[in-house]
């Protein structure tokens, strides 16, 4: 396994994370994503640490915590092997402070947390979305406390724009408060949206990006083509999880199709393989509902692809650029190389 600094903090992290939505299926939305339940998740959890793949990640929102009290079973006896990333701010209740980024309810939620995990200490904490209605420095108050109180190592933040993350950011380093070293994002060979400005900005200021979904929900396996439709009850059939061109898709399913073949290895292995090696990645999120398929997934990195191979993905994928970034690229000379 190759380990990777999380964006410009001293924590080395696997370059592949394990994700943990799949456990519980408690609720009709999360019951398309998987129901390991505690005996499967050991299991999956001694396959992942054999192969030192070692951050686990969940949200507290995941089945109604139930993801949380499986994983932290699951690790009883081997914590001090792991490392475990959750999340706070979406919805755990119907009143009116059950959700949201502020100290009354982080606090209450990550205590919540950690007696779901069976740990003292969350060692990446992130906030799930970004909350309009708190001030950001409220927010990052609440979260250096529980920083300086050690119940969490490192933050992180997920499903933030451009703005909401540089404005987090600038208000850290003005009040010297512990700041995101790390933003749990999607991308992948059809979603590549970050490119325009989140890379950059992870680039510029030190955030690792963690990748959530880099299969496009299973999109990017070749199980769906022009002529096998998905299933309407399925996850990706739904149409209701990342959303996707059908046809850019299919399109670029071809060339992982082609490129799978000259590799001997499956579409799911080079999809995860192009995600794990695009620049500011320092993990990228991998989901199994069973043994084999994690065993699959964790076996995307022992190989490089060609830079012809590459190429071709890249003439497969690119999207359109949005205003202003199409007009930026016509001056390549005043922009940092993404490297």
């Amino acid at each position: 396994m190759e380990f990777r600094s999380l964006g410009a903090s001293g924590l080395k992290v696997p370059a592949l994370s394990f994700g943990t939505a799949t456990f519980g299926g408690h609720t009709e939305f999360f019951k398309t994503w998987g129901t390991t339940q505690i005996s499967e998740a050991r299991k999956l959890i001694d396959i992942c640490l054999d192969a030192d793949l070692f951050f686990f990640d969940t949200a507290n929102g995941y089945s109604e915590g139930a993801s949380e009290e499986i994983l932290g079973q699951a690790l009883e006896g081997k914590r001090n092997r792991a490392l475990i990333s959750t999340k706070a701010t979406f919805p755990t209740g119907a009143g009116p402070n059950d959700y949201g980024s502020s100290r009354h309810h982080l606090i209450e939620a990550c205590e919540a947390s950690l007696r779901r995990l069976r740990t003292d200490h969350i060692d990446l904490y992130y906030m799930h979305g970004f909350d309009a209605l708190t001030p950001v420095e409220e927010t990052l108050r609440a979260l250096d406390d529980l920083v300086t109180s050690g119940k969490i190592r490192y933050i992180g933040c997920s499903n933030f724009s451009g703005w909401h993350l540089m404005k987090s950011l600038a208000i850290a380093d003005q009040s010297n408060r512990s700041r995101y070293v790390a933003h749990q994002t999607y991308y992948s060979l059809v979603g590549r949206d970050l490119e325009s400005e989140l890379v950059p900005l992870a680039q510029d200021q030190g955030v690792g990006n963690v990748i959530w979904s880099p299969l496009a929900g299973g999109a990017l396996t070749g199980k769906i083509r022009r002529d096998r439709p998905a299933p309407k009850d399925s996850r990706i059939g739904s149409g209701e999880f990342v959303p996707y061109e059908s046809e850019r898709l299919f399109d670029i399913v071809d060339v992982l199709d082609q490129i799978s073949k000259e590799a001997g290895k499956s579409i799911a292995q080079i999809a995860l393989n192009w995600v794990a090696y695009r620049p500011t990645v320092s993990s990228v999120l991998i989901g199994a509902r069973n043994e084999e398929q994690l065993k699959q997934n964790i076996g995307a990195l022992d190989f490089k692809l060609t830079s012809d191979q590459l190429k071709r993905l890249e003439e497969a994928s690119t999207p359109k650029l949005a205003y202003p970034y199409w007009h930026q690229s016509w001056f390549p000379q005043l922009q940092k190389t993404r490297a």
